[in-house]
C-alpha cells in the first residue's frame, strides 16, 4: 500500500509540474505582448517601464500562473482519489 501511495503521489506531482509548465509559458506569452508593446509605444511606459521592470511583470507572472495551476492540479488529484479509496 505505501509503494502504491508513493508512485501516486508521485505521478500526480509530475502532472502538476506539466501544468503548471503550461501555464506559465502561455501566461509569460500573454503578458509579454502587451508587456513590450506598451513600454514602445505610450509616453508612460517608455518612460517607466524599463527591461528589469518589463522582465519583472513577465516573470511576476509567471510565476503565480505557475504555483496556482500546480497547485489546483495536485489537489484535484488527491480529491479524486482520496474519494476512490473511501468507498472501496
Amino acid at each position: 500500500m505505501a509503494s502504491f501511495d508513493h508512485e501516486l503521489a508521485k505521478k500526480q506531482s509530475h502532472d502538476g509540474v506539466v501544468a503548471g509548465t503550461k501555464a506559465a509559458g502561455l501566461a509569460a506569452i500573454v503578458t509579454a505582448i502587451p508587456t513590450v508593446a506598451i513600454a514602445r509605444k505610450l509616453p508612460w511606459g517608455r518612460a517607466n517601464l524599463n527591461y528589469t521592470a518589463q522582465a519583472l511583470i513577465i516573470s511576476t507572472v509567471a510565476g503565480a500562473a505557475y504555483f496556482i495551476v500546480a497547485d489546483k492540479t495536485i489537489l484535484a488529484s488527491a480529491r479524486r482519489n482520496s474519494f476512490k479509496n473511501n468507498e472501496a
